[in-house]
């Protein structure tokens, strides 16, 4: 990869940029930490050439609401289970305001 290809994924939230102990060190936590997050499989880093864990920003923010919840006293295990079910809940409620959307323009006279 190019210096220009590294460039133009500056702003991709999917792209691996960080190392582990980088994100450790950016989420304040411990390596062991983002290896339990990996176990439970809530993120699952990509790997280097050489087989390193790497991480990017939307893995990390879902690590970092991990975080959250184990520092208020939540297991690892069921930080996971919330995560997964927030995430649910929310792409749900996308879906349900779709489909609100749609049935709105489709009879706009039921519209208040």
């Amino acid at each position: 990869m190019t210096a220009d290809d590294s460039f133009g994924r500056i702003d991709d939230d999917d792209y691996p940029a960080y190392t582990m102990g980088g994100a450790a060190e950016l989420l304040g936590t411990t390596q062991g930490f983002l290896r339990a997050l990996g176990e439970a499989r809530l993120i699952t880093p990509l790997r280097s050439e050489g087989g390193h864990r790497r991480y990017s920003r939307y893995q990390l923010r879902i690590a970092a609401r991990a975080r959250e919840l184990v520092d208020h006293g939540t297991s690892v295990e069921a930080a996971c289970r919330i995560i997964v079910l927030e995430d649910q809940l929310e792409e749900a409620q996308r879906i349900n305001a779709e489909y609100r959307r749609a049935a709105e323009s489709s009879n706009p006279t039921t519209t208040a």
